[in-house]
């Protein structure tokens, strides 16, 4: 009797160099459902920063961009501030990277193991009264991009929306024009995941101020034994080998 292969993930060429350009759509729904929950954190995270820290924000650094761009030209301070958060951000990426490629297969539950940390960090810092829970927070949120990446590139973006919406209007194009009738479908819920948990935010920090940060961190680790439990195949899908170069 011959031997069944190894599960493979969906997409383009496994193992190729095109696979690190894997859509949404092509992940299972156990996937999608985790990224929806990640982007849903993350929306949830970036509405207690931006309303404690005056406008910035957490996880969505072309906003950052651009505040750090208009204070060039009027308020260096503002600039100053955006730029911390911009850096800080990219180091979070570093780590989250860094942790994964030591992680390989164990990839998703190791780095959102680290994202839950690091919320913890900063819903400890921010009980304690202290000025730099913005570190710990933009730190998480770096790192969470970490989670649905092949060969270097992230697949899923968790914590900006503007490739989402581009593909969410691309598939319901497609879908008009006689394409597949629900490609688009994927992309909406991830947007809508965001927006929840941006809305659920707003509504946390009004009765809970930054001690909502205690909310993301037990969300997050809900979500770390999620991505435990995921099956095999889902698992594969997530943390493919790397292609050969």
């Amino acid at each position: 009797m011959r031997s069944r292969p190894a599960d493979k993930p969906r997409g383009p060429a496994y193992g190729s160099r095109d696979a690190g350009r894997c859509p949404m759509i092509h992940y299972d729904r156990h996937s999608q459902a985790l990224a929806v929950g990640l982007a849903a954190v993350a929306g949830f995270v970036d509405a207690l920063g931006y309303l404690h820290f005056g406008g910035y924000f957490a996880s969505f650094m072309s906003g950052n961009s651009t505040r750090f761009a208009i204070g060039l030209a009027r308020d260096r301070h503002a600039a100053a501030v955006a730029a911390g958060l911009i850096g800080t951000f990219l180091l979070g990426t570093m780590l989250g990277a860094a942790v994964g490629q030591l992680a390989g297969r164990r990839r998703p539950p190791v780095v959102l193991g680290l994202v839950t940390v690091l919320l913890v960090a900063a819903a400890g810092l921010a009980h304690l009264g202290k000025p730099f829970a913005a570190v710990p927070m933009v730190l998480a949120m770096g790192a969470e991009n970490a989670v649905f990446q092949r060969n270097g590139d992230v697949s899923i973006g968790l914590t900006y929306m503007t490739g989402t919406l581009v593909k969410f209007g691309q598939r319901l194009t497609a879908a008009l024009m006689g394409g597949d009738r629900l490609g688009w479908l994927p992309y909406a819920t991830l947007w809508g995941g965001l927006v929840a948990g941006a809305t659920a935010g707003a509504f946390t920090y009004e009765a809970l101020r930054l001690a909502g940060l205690w909310v993301a961190a037990a969300a997050m680790a809900g979500l770390t034994g999620a991505a435990l439990g995921l099956p095999r195949r889902a698992r594969a899908a997530i943390a493919p080998p790397e292609a050969p170069p």
